[in-house]
């Protein structure tokens, strides 16, 4: 780089002194230029959308007749919509998932929607998504499941042929694809043309990899391949939807490949990686990957949301959200008004830089030249870059933001076509005369976005503590993000201890305990309070710098638990806490043989009691729900008489939430609960929560 400086001699003369300024060195992998325009992406969609969203399965076995395939109202252009409303860039569909149902009319195979009523066979779902994407600006990518429990000769060399001639389609027939989605998931019992047997391979060697990766390198040469190992992107490791805090873009590749057991190290990268094998974060918008009504009531919500947003592309990866499209053929409405949510908030976040153009000083920059001065931190030029000399591995830089300012987002990126460099780091706020410590942090590479309370300062400090070569910072950006303002949390545990959740820890929440709506007046929640008698609880977020406020939380609590005891089944008293701790995240679990199955709780007082709450298993596979009771009240424990109440949950397969069963009011201390039938014959029960409702 060739640079011309005008110097003043002695004798006051001007001088052109032309100098060569040294640009720094690559260090360690690099990323390819496909990689380089996949990550910018950030954030995109998966479709899981097959022959399992009809059999309401997570994994089909093969033997899935294509005649069950039949949307009604199958729109890909109302998920591209919702796609590029929620901020996404791009849309993966499973073309095959695992029980080999293709979504193209596949020369093939006749296992697949050629053989389906949908459009007469006459429909392509892999043509329409191309033609959707094109219209609202998505690139499209394909998952092709290389586990086929449909095809007969999956397990033979034979099976490989029919693999790549179905990627080979793929890829030729429907314009440019971004990205190319394998999983792990290889070998075990299938239909595989009728042998109904389970086929065992050596998923490091059967696909022969190497030659199929080569296939995509050749017909789609800026598709990335994904993977366990990539070759250009990895799994996370984890489906929950975040990447470590250290999370380096490096891994030892050639020890990986798809369904690697030690998947855990996919979480952080290899700090001594001899690839760049960047993350990419999946998860999906409900616990499963399909659709399933019974999950309606669990989609990811937005505090959820944002955190796996700020867990992901806050944290050196890629963001991968599933929508589990429905039979009708469509993103569900509560999916998409949740994604939606997210984007509004994330503009909300990112809406004012106020590190933007602000004067930076730097400790030291490279060789005094002004290509690398401290300016190109905040010149929102992704292509410039501050950079100390080479043999400087740790160094400082202060923004001045020239009036105490509050800040809560801290964004940071280093220029990764270089290298990730930076191994940890640290970021300070000058207040009142002195610098105070905001975070302590590792890792950056493509970005960090660090998320902490309101902090008043005029200056901050970004400190280089270690980096494995010189550091190189493209970009530093600071926010004040209002608050979340999201419905808050309210739990009761068994003790009597109310406890209010926000998505931000130092949101300004209002609360009441006598009915009446909270507001600026009402008291002012800081820690967990008791409530031992019966109230209705009422909960408000107030963002006090914008005056808006959270929608209203409302929760009725009847009579404290404190004093409940488990009198049948004995000997679990340590296990049952778990049903009545508040928390629909826990559940006790009892096996049985025997029906009717018998609970009886002593309330520790007599109450006058009438009615029942009950909430199953709330856990991704919910077994062990109670589909049908009977309910019966003592005063001693003894007698019991006739049943209160007795019945059946109705539709609890498909709307899993808490039951609530009134019956006339009948004074008792003790209470029995039977479960008479549980859905599919299991021999368990499993409880999330119990509880009573009392005149």
């Amino acid at each position: 780089m060739k640079l011309t400086r005008l110097l003043y001699g002695v004798a006051g003369f001007l001088i052109t002194l032309n100098t060569y300024a040294q640009a720094p060195e690559p260090y360690g992998p690099v990323p390819s230029e496909r990689q380089l325009e996949w990550q910018k992406l950030e954030y995109y969609a998966f479709v899981h959308f097959n022959i399992n969203t009809f059999t309401d399965k997570e994994w089909g076995f093969g033997d899935e007749s294509p005649e069950i395939f039949n949307p009604t109202q199958l729109d890909c252009r109302q998920w591209a919509r919702v796609a590029k409303q929620a901020g996404m860039k791009g849309i993966i569909l499973t073309a095959k998932h695992h029980d080999g149902f293709c979504l193209w009319p596949s020369e093939y195979t006749d296992h697949s929607v050629e053989s389906s009523p949908w459009k007469n066979g006459k429909g392509d779902v892999l043509q329409e998504l191309r033609e959707a994407c094109d219209e609202y600006g998505l690139e499209m990518g394909i998952y092709l499941s290389p586990w086929d429990r449909n095809h007969p000769d999956y397990g033979k060399p034979e099976y490989l042929t029919y693999f790549r001639n179905q990627l080979r389609e793929l890829l030729t027939n429907y314009g440019d694809i971004f990205e190319v989605w394998f999983d792990g998931a290889n070998g075990g019992s299938g239909y595989y043309g009728g042998a109904n047997e389970e086929r065992k391979i050596d998923r490091k060697t059967y696909y022969d990899w190497e030659n199929t990766y080569d296939i995509v390198r050749e017909l789609q040469p800026m598709a990335v391949l994904f993977s366990d190992a990539g070759p250009d992107v990895r799994w996370v490791g984890t489906e929950e939807g975040f990447a470590n805090k250290t999370n380096w873009s490096l891994l030892r590749r050639d020890e990986a490949w798809p369904g690697w057991p030690r998947y855990l190290e996919l979480r952080s990268g290899h700090e001594d990686g001899t690839h760049w094998l960047p993350a990419e974060v999946n998860t999906s918008t409900r616990p499963g990957w399909y659709y399933h009504e019974s999950e309606d009531h669990k989609v990811k919500t937005l505090p959820e949301l944002l955190d796996i947003y700020y867990h992901s592309i806050g944290r050196n990866g890629t963001f991968l959200l599933n929508f589990p499209v429905d039979t009708r053929g469509l993103i569900h409405e509560i999916d998409s008004a949740h994604v939606i949510q997210l984007a509004e908030q994330i503009k909300k976040d990112f809406a004012n830089n106020l590190a933007l153009n602000k004067s930076v000083e730097v400790s030291q920059y490279r060789n005094e030249d002004a290509t690398y001065d401290a300016s190109k931190v905040n010149d929102n030029d992704p292509k410039t870059y501050w950079a100390t000399d080479d043999n400087v591995n740790s160094a400082s830089l202060t923004i001045d933001l020239e009036e105490p300012t509050y800040i809560n987002r801290f964004l940071v990126q280093e220029y990764i076509p270089l290298g990730q460099r930076v191994k940890t780091f640290t970021v300070e706020g000058w207040n009142n005369g002195k610098w105070t410590t905001i975070a302590e942090e590792t890792t950056i590479g493509y970005k960090r976005i660090l998320r902490f309370p309101d902090v008043e300062v005029s200056k901050v400090r970004f400190n280089v503590t270690d980096a494995k070569a010189c550091p190189l910072i493209s970009n530093i950006e600071l926010y004040r993000a209002p608050k979340v303002l999201s419905a808050p949390q309210i739990f009761r545990s068994k003790e009597g201890m109310v406890d209010i959740e926000t998505a931000d820890e130092d949101a300004k929440v209002y609360y009441t305990t006598d009915g009446q709506k909270p507001g600026k007046s009402s008291k002012v929640y800081t820690k967990p309070f008791k409530l031992a008698e019966k109230a209705k609880v009422q909960a408000v977020i107030v963002d006090e710098r914008t005056g808006n406020s959270s929608p209203l939380a409302s929760v009725d609590f009847d009579i404290s638990k404190a004093k409940w005891k488990l009198v049948q089944p004995k000997g679990k008293a340590k296990d049952v806490n778990a049903i009545w701790d508040g928390k629909t995240s826990t559940y006790w679990s009892e096996k049985t043989d025997v029906f009717p199955a018998e609970w009886i709780i002593d309330l520790g007082e007599a109450y006058q009691l009438n009615g029942l709450t009950y909430t199953p298993d709330q856990s991704r596979y919910a077994t062990g729900i109670v589909s049908n009771y009977e309910i019966y009240v003592s005063q001693d424990g003894k007698n019991w008489g006739e049943a209160v109440a007795k019945g059946e949950f109705s539709n609890i397969r498909n709307n899993p939430i808490e039951q609530k069963v009134k019956y006339p009011v009948k004074k008792g201390r003790y209470l029995k609960f039977v479960a008479t039938k549980v859905l599919d014959g299991q021999k368990e029960v499993k409880i999330a929560e119990i509880g009573v409702l009392t005149k």
